[in-house]
């Protein structure tokens, strides 16, 4: 029985394992999805298998491996029922109606932020996100709030596991710079993605908080860079922050 037992556990985090890998590629191979799960290839093939079986893996022409949308589904019902997302969805598209931009909201999910709800710009011309992804934290509006409120030993951790690997020219690229930038944000209470994750794209965040004080999302709104009226920034910022503050409150924060 207690083998038993044991050989289901196994099996449960072989499976999730495999998940989780993919979930970080666009399609990998089999020599490489057994070196990075380190499981034998022919132990890897019959899980493949299964999870191809169950619609949760894709085997392309090439012989390579990808998460189908079956597993963004599933956590897709789940986040349904999260009340922070049903509280905040009505007035995240409040906001989206108001600026008449791309509005996201997302969590902290590791060592990344997550985006857990969209409002679609009412212009043709918008940046591309979907619900469900991942961001760094480093150089994005809503991933700089996160890290903002860490704390120094939290913050070194983080540091010492990521690369600050820039994505644009103006990407932050040392670990002073970002700490440097942390601080204002603490003080001012959002933060901003001048095209430091995506030329072209300016974003402007500010955090949600829970009945603790603690920051449990970030809502953030994004601008082709064109189209940003820079001259109306504080403006802007306060309409953000409003919104930010009204889910807050909502969620048991006290002001």
């Amino acid at each position: 029985m207690a083998k038993e037992a044991e050989k289901q556990t196994n099996a449960v985090l072989r499976t999730i394992s495999i998940l989780e890998t993919l979930s970080y590629k666009n399609s990998v191979n089999l020599e490489s999805l057994s070196r990075e799960t380190e499981l034998p290839k022919a132990t890897l093939l019959r899980f493949l298998s299964t999870l191809i079986n169950l619609g949760y893996v894709y085997k392309d022409a090439s012989d390579c491996y990808c998460l189908t949308l079956k597993m963004f589904s599933v956590g897709s019902r789940s986040l349904s029922h999260i009340d922070l997302i049903s509280t905040a969805s009505s007035y995240l598209k409040e906001l989206s109606d108001e600026l008449k931009e791309t509005c996201h909201m997302g969590i902290l999910e590791g060592d990344a932020a997550v985006y857990v709800l969209k409002e679609e710009s009412k212009y043709t011309l918008r940046m591309y996100s979907r619900v469900g992804k991942s961001i760094p934290l480093y150089c994005t509006a809503i991933g700089k709030i996160f890290l903002s409120r860490m704390s120094d030993s939290e913050l070194d951790e983080y540091l010492s596991r990521n690369a600050l690997v820039p994505f644009t020219a103006k990407s932050i690229r040392s670990k002073n710079a970002l700490k440097e930038e942390l601080e204002r944000i603490r003080d001012r209470g959002y933060s901003v993605d001048d095209e430091e994750h995506e030329e072209g794209i300016m974003c402007i965040a500010s955090p949600v908080f829970n009945q603790d004080g603690e920051v449990i999302a970030a809502i953030s709104v994004s601008w082709p860079t064109f189209r940003f009226d820079k001259d109306n920034f504080e403006n802007i910022m306060h309409k953000i922050k409003r919104c930010a503050n009204e889910i807050s409150s909502v969620m048991g924060y006290s002001l």
